[in-house]
């Protein structure tokens, strides 16, 4: 396939094929840079996980330790709330606000991904809609006189070129987007677990602090804007 029968697939279309190329930039750029992130986000992760599994109490030093380790994962934020609040809250105080830690850092996980999402159900449309118009242009032919069939059958053939890409759009998008959605749910669920592993080692024990290293508000915040 040419440059040039892609060209004139695409005027063929009215331009809606330029159009949905621009969907599948788009889609495209999406799923590389969500699956870099939560791919390095789930690996990294997990090293402070295990790191804190090792661990059988939580004080201070440990404390800081694996917060310096976290740097700028979604896992720093709970390590900034245990350090802010240890000493200071019980076990069951603790983990309400390792839950509010994580209830702030979960909506920038799945960041742009509305975007795919709504890029899967528009592209099928799209392409439908490319194909009409080229059914009127292939239609068309049988209004001028000595018309041949060939070219009514050619221009439904390269209508239909719009609804393939379409779904070609979606299809890739779909299953982009639930992998993507899994990777989410995999770096919640770390979360999840590093919560109980910090409630359960320093189990609301008071923690003697030098000095307050950070909210874990705020550095969910920052995370979420990232």
């Amino acid at each position: 396939m040419s440059i040039k029968y892609i060209v004139y697939l695409a005027n063929y279309s009215d331009g809606i094929l330029y159009l949905m190329a621009v969907l599948l930039l788009l889609a495209l750029a999406v799923i590389l840079d969500r699956f870099w992130f939560l791919r390095s986000t789930i690996l990294r992760g997990e090293s402070v996980i295990r790191a804190t599994a090792q661990e059988t109490a939580l004080r201070q030093g440990e404390l800081v330790a694996l917060r310096n380790r976290a740097g700028k994962l979604p896992e720093a934020a709970l390590l900034d709330t245990a350090l802010r609040h240890a000493g200071m809250v019980n076990a069951e105080a603790l983990n309400s606000r390792l839950d509010e830690a994580v209830m702030l850092i979960a909506p920038g996980l799945d960041r742009r991904l509305w975007l795919l999402d709504t890029i899967i159900t528009l592209a099928p449309l799209m392409g439908l809609f490319g194909t009409i118009i080229g059914m009127f242009h292939a239609f068309n032919v049988l209004a001028a006189p000595g018309h041949a069939p060939a070219e009514v059958t050619g221009g439904v053939a390269d209508a239909l070129v719009a609804t393939a890409f379409g779904l070609f759009i979606a299809m890739l998008g779909l299953a982009a987007f639930n992998a993507l959605s899994n990777q989410v749910r995999l770096v919640v669920h770390q979360l999840d677990s590093l919560k109980v592993l910090i409630v359960n080692r320093m189990d609301g024990a008071p923690v003697v602090q030098a000095g307050k290293t950070g909210a874990g508000a705020s550095a969910a915040a920052k995370f979420a804007t990232a």
